[in-house]
């Protein structure tokens, strides 16, 4: 009786061990730790845009997200007067909690804008053009958190600032304005054969038409990002940015859309065409020990609302702190000829209690 009770006791406690184990196996992993930085974006939507990327990182449930706003603050170009909302609308609705800072009706030229960056794993840039250069000591930190292995994602305008940071150059691969120009680097485009174009002509750094609906063509498949993505998918209405140059190191290129001569061209310079090529649109890019993910896509709140840039969004983030991709592709994600969008919930931004 004894030897049967002892059994039973043993029994139990390997089974009580076995759970408790378990429970340990099961327990969740810590999120990845992401930071969007805004403050200043030619784009004068962007502090919506900043809490739409906040909400669509943390819709994964892979990340925490913090927004950081730099000590000087423009709120940018209202392009399109006929928006019915006032210029201040979207500083005045999207604040950041317990946040004071001064708002300029004009581009601010210096910055004393510091941070720890090594406290995340990804840092996103929501700035724009003119956005003032990071003070020497901010760069280095910037750099070294990169060269030891952070993440950095960039979004549309972001690559038009800091033209003479040439580290930031290398990051994004490929930039547009900012005073960029062929001694910043080539242009880079694949022509109609397939081919890999290194272009190094004297020429203006930036450029883009009227917004529409363009489709994006996969250029490396079996990267992280892409892996699962259609082969042709169609974006909703944004501006498609070609003609950026850049070192172009360390760069692979995903996805591109072409640049048609005519349609592409802005009509506010009439000396100017479309390139007739296909530019890149979504990039990969290796920095020292980092990952960059940089997308051109994004110009306005409804461009951010497709499904597309949603997706690939959340998977950059991921690749670039992580080196890998665990998310599946939306059953809704757009074909070769439909987009796919999804209006964006204000409401469940407006409750959030992280900003």
């Amino acid at each position: 009786m004894k030897n049967v009770m002892a059994l039973t006791l043993f029994s139990l406690l390997l089974i009580s061990c076995g759970e408790r184990k378990r429970e340990v196996v099961e327990q969740p992993s810590a999120k990845l730790k992401a930071l969007i930085i805004d403050g200043q974006n030619n784009h004068y939507i962007w502090p919506k845009t900043s809490m739409m990327m906040k909400d669509y990182l943390e819709q994964t449930d892979l990340f925490t997200v913090d927004v950081e706003r730099m000590d000087s603050v423009w709120l940018g170009i209202k392009y399109n007067q006929t928006r019915p909302e006032a210029y201040k609308m979207f500083i005045e609705k999207y604040p950041l909690k317990d946040k004071e800072y001064k708002i300029s009706d004009s581009p601010i030229k210096t910055s004393d804008f510091s941070f720890d960056f090594t406290k995340y794993d990804v840092i996103i840039s929501n700035l724009g053009a003119e956005s003032p250069l990071w003070p020497e000591k901010t760069r280095e930190a910037f750099e070294n958190y990169m060269n030891n292995g952070g993440g950095f994602v960039v979004i549309h305008a972001a690559n038009n600032a800091w033209g003479e940071w040439d580290e930031f150059n290398k990051m994004i691969g490929l930039g547009a304005w900012g005073g960029r120009d062929e001694k910043t680097g080539p242009y880079v485009y694949y022509n109609d054969a397939g081919e890999l174009v290194k272009d190094a002509s004297e020429g203006a750094c930036g450029s883009h038409g009227p917004e529409y609906q363009f489709q994006l063509t996969t250029r490396a498949p079996e990267h992280p990002i892409m892996k699962g993505l259609p082969q042709k998918w169609l974006h909703t209405q944004d501006e498609l940015y070609e003609r950026m140059r850049g070192p172009f190191e360390n760069v692979t290129i995903l996805a591109t859309a072409f640049a048609d001569v005519e349609k592409n061209a802005p009509p506010w310079d009439s000396s100017v065409k479309g390139l007739g090529q296909n530019v890149a649109q979504l990039m990969a890019i290796n920095y020292g020990k980092g990952r960059v993910f940089h997308s051109t896509l994004g110009h306005f709140d409804y461009s951010m609302e497709c499904i597309g840039f949603i997706t690939t969004l959340q998977r950059g983030a991921e690749w670039a702190a992580t080196g890998s991709v665990t998310q599946e592709i939306p059953a809704d994600f757009p074909t070769e000829n439909a987009t796919k969008s999804k209006s964006w919930n204000n409401l469940l931004n407006s409750i959030r209690s992280a900003y």
